[in-house]
C-alpha cells in the first residue's frame, strides 16, 4: 500500500445497517471498525502480537478465546501454537479478512461475529481469554469485564494489552477525542492503560493481577507523513473522526498527526520505526 491514495479521499464513511434493535453504542463500535482496513494498521505490529501470544506458553489443545480478534493479530500465532482458538469481533469485515489468511495458511479457527459486551459462550467455556488492543474499546468497560470473567474457567487467565494514556498511540487518541468527544457516560478507552483502574474493575473476580508497561514497535515502509496518512484511511478511529469534522479541523488533525509521528521516528530514509507503549495484563479468575 503506497502512503498516498489513488482515488479521492472519500471523508464520509459507508454505514453498514444496524442489527435490529441494536442499541446505539454497539452501532458506533461496528460503524468505527468497519471503517478503513485495519489490516494495514495491525501488520504494523504483529512481531510484537507474537511475542504477547508467547509469553503465554499456551499448551497444545488449549481453549483460547480472542477478543476483538480484529485481522488474527493473537488469533492466528496462538492457533499455531496448537491451542483451540475461537476469534470473536463486531466487524465481519476484519473477520473475513482473517478468514481469508487462516485458509491461506492452512490454520483451523473457528470465528464468531459478536460484542465483547455480550459474549455468545457458555460460562467457563475458555482456559484463556486474549484481546489486543480490542476489549479496551468496549463503551461500557463493566459490562466487558463481567463477560470476560464469565467465560472464563476458574483459574484461567484473561490477558489483555491495552494502550497507556502516555504512550504514542495514546497520545493519538487523545488528540482524535479533543475534536470529537465520547458520548457522554462513556469513560476514556485510555483507562485501561492505568494499573489503578484495571485493579479495580477486575476486583475480587481475579485471583491474581499481573501488570507490566512495555514497548512495541510500530514498523512500516513509508514515512511518517506517509504512517499518518496510512492511519487516516485505514483506522477505524482515526478514519470517523476525519469524517466528523470539518475541513479547517481535518488540516489541523491531519498536520499533527504527521508531526506526531515525525516526532517518534526512529528510522531513516522512507520507513517508519515508531516505539508504542501498552500496558500487558494476566488475571488470573478467581
Amino acid at each position: 500500500m503506497t502512503a498516498q491514495p489513488s482515488a479521492p479521499r472519500r471523508e464520509s464513511v459507508p454505514r453498514p445497517p444496524a442489527v435490529s434493535g441494536e442499541d446505539p453504542l454497539t452501532t458506533r463500535a461496528r460503524l468505527t471498525w468497519t471503517a478503513g482496513d485495519f489490516h494495514q494498521i495491525a501488520r504494523g505490529f504483529e512481531a510484537e502480537a507474537e511475542a504477547f501470544i508467547s509469553r503465554l506458553a499456551l499448551r497444545r489443545g488449549e481453549r483460547v478465546l480472542d477478543v476483538a480478534c480484529g485481522t488474527g493479530n493473537l488469533t492466528l500465532p496462538a492457533a499455531r501454537a496448537g491451542a483451540v482458538v475461537t476469534g470473536l469481533d463486531i466487524a465481519p469485515n476484519l473477520l473475513a479478512t482473517l478468514r481469508q489468511r487462516a485458509d491461506a495458511e492452512g490454520t483451523r479457527v473457528a470465528l464468531d461475529e459478536g460484542n465483547a459486551e455480550a459474549l455468545p459462550y457458555a460460562d467457563g467455556q475458555f482456559d484463556t481469554v486474549v484481546s489486543m488492543f480490542g476489549v479496551m474499546f468496549a463503551a461500557r468497560p463493566e459490562r466487558a469485564v463481567a463477560e470476560l470473567l464469565r467465560v472464563t474457567r476458574p483459574g484461567g487467565r484473561i490477558a489483555l494489552a491495552n494502550w497507556t494514556r502516555e504512550g504514542l498511540v495514546g497520545e493519538m487518541l487523545r488528540l482524535h477525542v479533543a475534536r470529537v468527544p465520547a458520548p457522554p457516560g462513556v469513560p476514556s478507552t485510555l483507562l485501561w492503560g492505568d494499573e489503578a483502574v484495571v485493579r479495580e474493575r477486575f476486583g475480587p473476580g481475579v485471583s491474581a493481577l499481573g501488570q507490566a508497561r512495555r514497548m512495541l514497535q510500530f514498523d512500516y515502509p513509508h514515512a511518517p507523513a506517509g504512517v499518518a496518512e496510512l492511519f487516516r484511511e485505514c483506522y477505524g478511529p482515526t478514519v470517523r473522526t476525519f469524517a466528523a469534522i470539518d475541513p479547517e479541523a481535518r488540516a489541523g488533525l491531519a498536520a499533527e498527526l504527521a508531526a506526531l509521528w515525525a516526532r517518534a521516528n526512529t528510522a531513516e530514509g522512507r520507513a517508519t520505526r515508531a516505539a508504542a507503549e501498552y500496558l500487558e495484563v494476566i488475571a488470573v479468575r478467581a
